[in-house]
């Protein structure tokens, strides 16, 4: 599913005058030939472990960040804005008439690398964006009288942030002397648990001397990465005890574990098994982030719609694990006020499942502990939030045996009531050897229904092994024939399309090409060029996306497909 809509971008050409200022990666290395025995390093907190220490950047511009690093577990990472190009500079002790290399690591953004205040000129280098680290180098050499010398990095005016790690000023000694090499931290103290819910706990602990993160770790495995003093574990079992510890780290090791702290998650309250899925219904989903469709709340979505998907359920970093954020954009001033609505929409007669993936979703479930960690993470989201079930939309690689796996592990805490609903892409349903198509014949016994997305596509085949473009009768018809006959029962057959024009990048057809797609594949009128052999009246319906698009367009596509659906044989 389309998250954002495309922009075109451009990018500024930079004079070759722009050579004056200074690559954003530092390293000073000292001599010009072979370094003596005495070069050092003589850059203060060159990996930027201690956040900005020894750093000054203009306009408040630079960061110290724990992604993208080189190596250990800091780097800068300015941003220009306006007038300002994120000048980060420090002043370093140099001797007098000597030699220094100076280079750093950069990535991101236009970046500037270089020296000022030398007794013997300014010298500088740059390099354009690069998606990966590249290392900028200069050397320069001391005037007679000179002591400290200005390095500095930068980016361009109106261009993207860039990122610096591992700067070194390598010459002779200046006195300064350099960074002392880290020791272990000592372990944290203070470990407490804070808000507790039915799928989370809240942590906190004081912080370390010299520690650039910490780990978290829960019943002594599993240890989750943080860079503060706080953090909320999620993904937890309902009513379920658990212990936790807190490490401290950095480029010279983990400290030992803390004291252990417990706590014990809150009782869920059971959302109870929801309504029934009509035997005709209609399936949208609703946008949980700002992409130009309107905004809705929940209470918002049209009252067509019987399954209404919540996009997207997040990932987190335990691998299958999934969480759930609202987005500020959507307006929403509480997860109760959320709550609320679902119960809400559950009372008038409706499904509200979370979906797991869409264009830009990234959870993997490839193994047992994936699959686990998956079921277990999803269940407790439904218990927190009240959702009847779950949507699965992953376009980026579905394993047939673990997602079987994980699935009916749900199913098995959820119960029978739970709604499973899968938006493939068509490519993804074209034969019965593909992943997800071996899947929704794997739970076949616990789908409630697949909408297939018949856009963004281009020709596929249909039944008949002709060549159908998107955008026709022929193709929802010929397409969603595939499905029918390759061992779905038709009540879990539904045909996916755009809500309008700006839903999809291609694919839209209006709606009363939809309502006669129904009536080819129920009835056995309103067909193309194509004519299946028999109707499917069971048929289950269709599927948009998305409300918020539906309500961009005046409900134009409910307000033609929801009756129609609804009134199916």
């Amino acid at each position: 599913m389309d998250r954002t809509t495309t922009r075109p971008h451009g990018r500024r050409r930079l004079a070759g005058a722009l050579a004056l200022a200074v690559g954003s990666g530092l390293v000073l290395v000292g001599g010009a030939g072979t370094a003596q025995a005495a070069d050092v390093n003589v850059a203060k907190n060159a990996g930027f472990e201690n956040g900005l220490a020894n750093w000054s950047c203009s306009a408040g511009s630079g960061a110290a960040v724990s992604s993208p690093v080189r190596t250990g577990a800091g780097a800068l990472r300015a941003t220009p804005a306006g007038l300002d190009n994120a000048k980060c500079v420090q002043t370093v002790t140099v001797k007098p008439n000597s030699t220094y290399t100076l280079s750093a690591w950069v990535q991101g953004g236009y970046a500037y690398l270089g020296a000022n205040n030398t007794g013997t000129g300014t010298v500088s280098t740059w390099t354009p964006d690069s998606a990966s680290w590249k290392q900028l180098t200069t050397t320069f050499t001391t005037g007679a009288s000179t002591t400290s010398v200005e390095i500095y990095t930068h980016g361009w005016y109106g261009t993207s942030p860039y990122s610096v790690d591992d700067v070194s000023v390598f010459g002779p000694d200046g006195g300064g002397g350099q960074d002392p090499d880290p020791v272990v931290p000592s372990t944290p103290a203070g470990l407490a648990a804070g808000t507790v819910t039915t799928g989370s706990v809240a942590l906190s602990w004081g912080a370390v001397n010299g520690a650039t993160g910490y780990k978290v770790y829960r019943d002594g495995a599993n240890p989750q990465t943080v860079s503060g003093t706080s953090t909320t574990v999620t993904g937890l079992t309902a009513d379920t005890a658990y212990q936790f510890q807190v490490s401290a780290t950095n480029s010279a090791g983990e400290s030992a574990k803390s004291a252990a702290v417990s706590a014990r998650t809150a009782k869920a309250t059971d959302p109870g098994p929801g309504p029934a899925v009509p035997k005709h219904a209609v399936t949208g989903y609703w946008q949980n982030f700002d992409n130009g469709a309107a905004k809705q709340k929940l209470r918002d979505v049209q009252a067509a719609y019987d399954i209404i998907a919540v996009s997207f359920a997040d990932s987190t970093t335990t691998p299958g694990q999934i969480t759930f954020n609202l987005d500020p954009a959507v307006g929403y001033t509480s997860a109760a006020d959320f709550k609320a609505d679902v119960a809400a929409k559950k009372a008038a007669g409706k499904s509200v499942i979370l979906s797991v993936g869409g264009e830009k979703g990234n959870v993997t479930i490839n193994s047992d502990a994936t699959a686990t960690a998956f079921a277990d993470s999803a269940y407790a989201l439904m218990q927190e939030y009240g959702f009847n079930g779950i949507d699965i939309d992953l376009e980026h690689g579905v394993n047939a045996t673990y997602l079987t796996k994980a699935l009916r592990q749900l199913s098995a805490k959820a119960g029978s009531s739970m709604v499973l609903t899968m938006a493939p892409q068509t490519i993804d349903m074209q034969n019965t050897g593909s992943e997800y198509f071996k899947t929704a014949l794997a739970v076949k016994d616990i789908l409630t229904v697949i909408n297939t997305q018949y856009y963004n596509s281009g020709s596929m085949l249909g039944c008949d092994g002709k060549v159908y473009s998107q955008g026709s009768v022929d193709f929802l018809t010929a397409l969603a024939c595939i499905q029918l006959q390759g061992g779905l029962d038709p009540s879990q057959v539904g045909l996916g399309v755009p809500a309008s024009t700006r839903g999809a990048g291609s694919g839209y057809v209006d709606p009363q090409i939809v309502k006669n797609a129904l009536d080819c594949l129920t009835k056995g009128t309103g067909c193309g060029t194509f004519k299946p052999a028999q109707t499917w009246p069971s048929l289950r319906g269709a599927m948009t996306w998305s409300t918020n698009w539906d309500a961009t367009a005046g409900n134009a596509w409910s307000n033609a497909v929801g009756p129609h659906v609804h009134n199916l044989p």
